[in-house]
């Protein structure tokens, strides 16, 4: 029989690993929250610029064109959108229900390239397309410079 010296105690390094394990993971648990901005009420938005004017896409599944409430002021262009809670009436129990459209709001600064009078918004597919339109001098002219 060979006798094995053991230096330690040998739940000691597990409990302290299991500790600095728990408060090591905390900040990414709460990164977690900031990293999925639909729990709190943000919708998702794609922004392209084209040559005349800016698009916004808003993915929102689940809402109505009549949902949806879009309002210019003050150079700050709100976008918002809430689903009235319907009562329905279920046949059987639900065992897990995880669908639920939340409002959310979105606010974006326009500045003064934009003419705020040519504004448009279309919802296809379950995304809500919002155009702005440049303004005419505000558009990039294109000159073509001869070196001399």
């Amino acid at each position: 029989m060979t006798n094995v010296k053991f230096n330690g105690v040998p739940f000691e390094r597990t409990f302290t690993s299991l500790v600095d394990d728990f408060f090591t993971e905390i900040p990414g648990l709460l990164k977690t929250e900031v990293a999925k901005p639909n729990i709190k009420g943000h919708a998702p938005v794609n922004i392209t610029e084209h040559e005349n004017e800016y698009q916004i896409e808003v993915i929102a599944p689940g809402y109505d064109k009549s949902d949806f409430k879009i309002k210019v002021e003050n150079n700050i262009l709100t976008i918002s959108a809430e689903k009235n809670a319907e009562e329905q009436k279920e046949n059987g129990k639900s065992i897990r229900k995880e669908f639920q459209l939340r409002s959310f709001k979105r606010t974006f600064t326009i500045d003064n390239k934009i003419d705020s009078e040519k504004i448009n918004a279309r919802f296809v597919n379950g995304i809500l397309i919002v155009t702005l339109q440049r303004k005419e001098e505000a558009k990039a002219a294109s000159k073509d410079i001869e070196v001399q």
